[in-house]
């Protein structure tokens, strides 16, 4: 990624590449014809370790977190995208207002609670067993099927213009799946998705921000 030398709109990125949600970020900055106005700092969390040089501009010690030319702060990923959408314009990843809008940002925090499970998912199934709450195992793989089923039955599509904030999000929630869960053949149970997910894989801004699992 460039470095961007002028003196407007430059920001800096607190950015990890396996990162899920710095990757929404970024395939939305990607979309919109904004990744050379970004620098990014690759910062490393854990939720087990708070990263004390990242908490002055994120007390949660979270990422992504965005810092503005003029030193404010902008936390999450969703509010990270929205901003980028205004700066491109407004209203090319998420609708400026009537029912559109409010159906677009629904759909959007459903695939990002998605993703938040899948996180936490995993963190349960890494703990040794004797550690694990059956319960919460359970619970988790219920509300991720539920979810896959619903996003299942959704008229999905790519279209011609930038991705959408919620095909964005489901697009990394898919590809997180692939990273992380290789047990879940899960293309085999929800066929629409594969092929959505096969089509949004293709994008530029997927192939720019694509997570090789080589671990």
């Amino acid at each position: 990624y460039r470095q961007f030398s002028g003196r407007s709109l430059m920001m800096t990125l607190h950015w990890s590449p396996r990162s899920p949600f710095v990757r929404k970020v970024m395939i939305a900055a990607h979309e919109l014809g904004l990744v050379d106005r970004l620098e990014l700092r690759r910062t490393v969390v854990q939720m087990s370790s708070p990263n004390t040089d990242l908490m002055p501009d994120n007390p949660l010690s979270k990422i992504p977190t965005l810092i503005l030319e003029d030193g404010g702060v902008l936390i999450d990923s969703g509010v990270i995208c929205e901003y980028f959408d205004a700066l491109a314009g407004g209203n090319r990843i998420i609708p400026a207002s009537g029912t559109d809008r409010w159906a677009e940002l629904s759909r959007h925090a459903l695939a990002t609670g998605f993703l938040d499970i899948l996180i936490l998912w995993r963190n349960e199934r890494n703990k040794p067993a004797h550690a694990q709450t059956a319960d919460w195992l359970t619970s988790f793989e219920a509300k991720s099927v539920a979810t896959m089923q619903r996003f299942e039955k959704s008229a999905l599509t790519t279209g011609d213009g930038p991705l959408s904030l919620s095909a964005i999000a489901l697009g990394c929630a898919l590809s997180y799946l692939d990273f992380r869960y290789e047990d879940w053949n899960w293309r085999s149970d929800y066929p629409a998705l594969a092929a959505w997910h096969q089509s949004f894989s293709k994008r530029p801004s997927a192939i720019a921000t694509e997570v090789v699992n080589d671990s």
